[in-house]
């Protein structure tokens, strides 16, 4: 079956995730009110059993914050997320470390979410007695076995971290990952603190793991080739929010939110002889501190007019396919004002 028409294994429905920010004694001295970071505002999707779900997106944009939303890093504010029918939010105790064990997660920079002082037997032998996926006395076949799906010789599971380059560093990471047999892999920017030449190894191999072990994977990424290549599906996120959603293809080929059009804009060809003379997106990523008004994207955006300045667009189908996109310029019955300039 195509893992995009399978059964909705997660879903998130309208998850907010804030961060107080501390205030300056002038701010508290003139009785102003407390400011916070709006990371994700009202986040909603669905991942598909098998699938790979690409969430792509400036920095700064909240993917990041989501993906820790996902594997419960943070707790978010408000909305409901749900793994195979169950309430993950309201998880407690032993099931959310059985949560813990299905849904798993790979970060950015290896180096920072390895221990430097466990050997890589000692790391891999710790989420194994953990969850007691193993005995003691099984530990040492099953690390080896782990190593060899990896890419890793026997001999490096007496390593300590720094004596890896990144590339065998983060397949550590996958490693440790796949150690309590998770259904689900979250990969946050797994390869962009990697060399070109070691990605394509990297991304591969998590191709293949998923193909072996029959994984759900979220690939959160910044650089859209790579998300076209190994992606079922992609979500694109501006300043908290998904403002499209579609299956790559169709994304690619016909994106409909003005933000999607100029992150593609923007991305560099392969091809050097081939230059873009586009101007994507103008200005800068606005602030989460104090977000605009209505569309996020409507400061940024040549074609914004009156109503995009009031009314926050909600994420709803277009056409006859299952492409979602959050944007009124898409609703032809409205009649458009006068423009904003940009």
């Amino acid at each position: 079956m195509n893992p995009t028409q399978s059964a909705v294994i997660l879903r998130a429905t309208n998850l907010t995730k804030t961060f107080p920010v501390a205030a300056q004694p002038f701010a508290r001295w003139r009785g102003l009110p407390p400011r916070a970071v709006r990371a994700l505002t009202g986040v909603s999707l669905e991942v598909r059993r098998g699938e790979t779900l690409g969430i792509v997106g400036e920095s700064g944009c909240g993917k990041s914050t989501l993906a820790r939303c996902l594997v419960r890093l943070y707790d978010a504010d408000s909305g409901s997320l749900e793994y195979d029918g169950a309430d993950v939010l309201a998880l407690r105790g032993a099931d959310l470390r059985r949560y813990n064990r299905r849904v798993q997660m790979v970060f950015q920079d290896p180096f920072s979410s390895l221990n430097p002082r466990m050997t890589v037997y000692q790391t891999l032998a710790e989420a194994l007695l953990v969850h007691r996926l193993r005995t003691p006395a099984q530990v040492p076949e099953r690390i080896r076995e782990l190593l060899e799906l990896v890419g890793l010789p026997l001999e490096a599971q007496h390593r300590l971290p720094h004596e890896f380059s990144g590339g065998q560093r983060q397949r550590i990471g996958i490693a440790r990952a796949l150690s309590v047999e998770p259904e689900t892999l979250i990969a946050d920017e797994l390869v962009s603190a990697l060399d070109v030449s070691v990605q394509a190894q990297v991304v591969n191999l998590l191709l293949e793991l998923q193909e072996r072990l029959h994984l759900t994977v979220l690939f959160v990424a910044h650089d859209l080739r790579l998300v076209r290549h190994i992606s079922h599906r992609v979500a694109v996120m501006y300043l908290g929010r998904v403002v499209e959603l579609a299956d790559t293809e169709t994304l690619f080929s016909n994106p409909q939110h003005p933000y999607t059009r100029a992150l593609l804009a923007a991305a560099p060809e392969l091809d050097p002889a081939k230059k873009s003379v586009v101007e994507a997106v103008r200005g800068e990523l606005p602030s989460p501190l104090s977000p605009p008004s209505g569309c996020a994207f409507h400061p940024r955006c040549p074609q914004a007019f009156d109503r995009c300045r009031v009314d926050i667009p909600h994420l709803e189908p277009r056409g006859e396919t299952e492409q979602l996109s959050a944007c009124h310029l898409l609703e032809p019955s409205q009649p458009r004002a006068s423009s904003i300039p940009v």
